[in-house]
C-alpha cells in the first residue's frame, strides 16, 4: 500500500464530505465518497434516502457490494474515504479513523439547508433514516454506532465557522500521521 488511508464517519449533517474533500484536496489524496454509491441506487429505483435505507435493511447484498468497494479503495492507498462505516470496514488499512461531529441542532439546520426542507422534516427523516440504520449495521456487523473507540480522533465541527473547522480536521490529522510516523521510526530503531 502506498500513501495514507484516511476514513471519515459521522452523523448525517456533522460535514463528513465537506471536511473528507478539504482533507483530500489538502494532502493530495483521492477523495472516495461510498455514500454516492447509496445515494446513486436510491435514485435509480426512484426512492427517497429513507424508503431505500428501509429496503437495503433487509437486503445484505447493497451493503456487501459499497463495503467491497471501499476495501478496494483502502488497498490502494492515498485516499480519504468518507463513509459511514469507513472505519470499521477498512480497520487496520487506516492509518487515521476520524469522527465527525455535530449538535442534533446544527445537522438537522444543515441537512434541512442542503436538501430545502423544512428543519422538522429535517429531524424527523434523519431520526428515522438513522434509526434503520442503527438496526442494520447491528444486524448484519454487530457493531454499535455508539461505541466511539475505534476512532483515533474526534472533531465537533460544530464548534467552528467552516473555514476554521476545514483547518482543524486537517491540522489534526496531519498531526496525528506525523505523530504516528515518529512512533513507528522509533520502534524501528529501537
Amino acid at each position: 500500500m502506498t500513501g495514507p488511508v484516511i476514513t471519515i464517519s459521522g452523523p448525517h449533517g456533522t460535514g463528513k464530505s465537506t471536511y473528507a474533500r478539504a482533507l483530500a484536496e489538502a494532502l493530495g489524496l483521492r477523495y472516495v465518497y461510498a455514500g454516492e454509491l447509496f445515494r446513486d441506487l436510491a435514485r435509480e429505483r426512484g426512492m427517497s434516502l429513507e424508503e431505500f435505507s428501509r429496503i437495503a435493511a433487509n437486503a445484505p447484498a447493497i451493503d456487501t457490494l459499497i463495503d467491497e468497494r471501499t476495501k478496494a479503495e483502502a488497498k490502494q492507498g492515498r485516499v480519504v474515504i468518507d463513509a459511514q462505516l469507513s472505519a470499521w470496514m477498512v480497520k487496520d488499512l487506516a492509518d487515521v479513523k476520524v469522527l465527525i461531529v455535530a449538535s442534533d441542532e446544527e445537522r438537522f439546520r444543515r441537512i434541512a439547508e442542503r436538501e430545502g426542507i423544512s428543519v422538522q422534516e429535517a429531524e424527523k427523516q434523519t431520526i428515522a433514516r438513522e434509526e434503520i440504520q442503527k438496526q442494520r449495521y447491528k444486524k448484519y456487523y454487530g457493531i454499535d454506532v455508539n461505541d466511539l473507540s475505534i476512532y483515533d480522533l474526534k472533531i465537533d465541527t460544530g464548534r467552528y465557522p467552516l473555514e476554521k473547522a476545514k483547518s482543524v480536521v486537517i491540522e489534526s490529522v496531519r498531526q496525528f500521521l506525523k505523530e504516528r510516523e515518529s512512533n513507528a521510526q522509533r520502534h524501528e530503531i529501537g
